[in-house]
């Protein structure tokens, strides 16, 4: 059977490009790769890009907890310091929703300015 080598990328359809393109640089630290019309590319660095952010219709439906679609995105971190930074760098903005030790990675979970969710984490164990 075949298989995906990996995910490649994810795109966001968002209430306002601009607002949303601020958190995830200026919150999250993703860099802009290329501005479009139809929206902004992101890069964590190494790829072209990792997240698209494309604006939704003006009647689109907003994001709703445990409905249909995207639950939450994981953006993984390089180790438990870079966590702990971004734990105090986003409970200064009041953005932390919860943090979990699953185990097996450590966990910071919070929403984008849309509702949509991310998990920021760290492999407890060296991969």
């Amino acid at each position: 059977m075949v298989h995906p080598k990996r995910v490649g990328h994810l795109v966001l359809n968002v209430s306002n490009v601009k607002a949303s393109t601020d958190f995830y640089t200026n919150v999250l630290g993703f860099e802009i790769a290329l501005e479009r019309e139809m929206g902004t590319f992101l890069t964590c660095g190494k790829i072209h890009h990792d997240l698209a952010l494309f604006q939704a219709a003006e009647d689109a439906a907003p994001v709703s907890k445990g409905g249909l679609g995207l639950n939450h995105m994981a953006l993984q971190v390089e180790d438990f310091d870079v966590l702990t930074e971004y734990y105090n760098h986003l409970e200064n903005l009041n953005l932390v929703d919860r943090a979990v030790d699953h185990g097996h990675t450590r966990s910071i979970y919070m929403t984008d300015p849309d509702g949509n969710g991310i998990e920021l984490f760290c492999n407890t164990f060296d991969t």
